[in-house]
């Protein structure tokens, strides 16, 4: 598992990290939606993402859109707070859907 620092740019909160193919990806379109995405470092805490939580309870029959909406704002509230991403991404494949 590797740590990318998140690098906070322009007036509009744009956040972004450094990805496997060597350029600089929006955490928020991109990363949020990516299933390399572990979780967050906010402060001395490594928070998991909390979207993968809810999509493994939604194939085993539970949870439900409003879970997934819930958690996906919880996560945005870490990217906030937070100072880098955890990613599972070791072989640098780049970004793969977390819904496929």
């Amino acid at each position: 598992m590797k740590t990318l620092p998140l690098n906070r740019t322009g007036p509009n909160d744009m956040v972004k990290v450094t990805c496997a193919e060597e350029k600089e990806v929006s955490v928020y379109s991109r990363c949020a939606f990516c299933a390399h995405c572990e979780g967050v470092v906010v402060g001395r805490r490594e928070m998991p993402n909390p979207q993968k939580q809810i999509i493994e309870d939604m194939k085993v029959g539970r949870g439900g859109d409003d879970e997934l909406q819930n958690a996906a704002m919880t996560f945005n509230l870490f990217i906030r707070d937070g100072s880098a991403l955890l990613c599972s991404d070791d072989k640098n494949e780049g970004f793969r859907s977390l819904y496929s």
